[in-house]
């Protein structure tokens, strides 16, 4: 970094601050000089996208998940931070993939992972409307594969 009024490479960082939004505000000084300034570093982040079913492409919204999740773990002994804590974890898996680009079944995929662990009911709730159940039989399988 250079010094925007003189051009100097000399530096010297008299303070440093985080804030909650994950950004550090520095206080300057160019020992050439003398002027101060104020630098700003935050973490770059590449916006996640989701490649949904029909083939069209949307931001990535944690809210959806959270939706879900509260709509499948209604009236069951989950809280909201449980369901906070998973919708995050879901995100957090899709970030270290390392790809701009998820499909919503990988997403789906993930907290259906999760939810399992969590509540059993809600999890074949969730999996109803996200597997698209249409006949009793689907219901019959997925109880199958819960007792296991």
């Amino acid at each position: 970094m250079k010094c925007p009024y003189c051009g100097s490479e000399e530096l010297k960082t008299l303070e440093t601050r985080d804030s909650p939004e994950n950004t550090t505000r520095r206080r300057k000084e160019c020992i050439k000089c003398g002027k101060r300034f104020t630098t700003y570093e935050y973490v770059e982040t590449v916006e996640l996208m989701v490649r949904k079913k029909d083939g069209k492409l949307e931001r990535f919204d944690v809210n959806k998940i959270i939706r879900g999740l509260q709509k499948a773990c209604e009236k069951r002994p989950v809280s909201m931070d449980q369901i906070h804590e998973l919708a995050d974890r879901v995100r957090q898996d899709l970030m270290l993939k390392g790809r701009e680009e998820i499909t919503s079944q990988e997403i789906g995929d993930l907290v259906m992972k999760y939810l399992k662990k969590l509540d059993r009911i809600a999890y074949i709730r969730f999996a109803s409307v996200y597997k698209q159940f249409e006949e009793p039989e689907d219901f019959r399988r997925l109880l199958l594969e819960v007792k296991k």
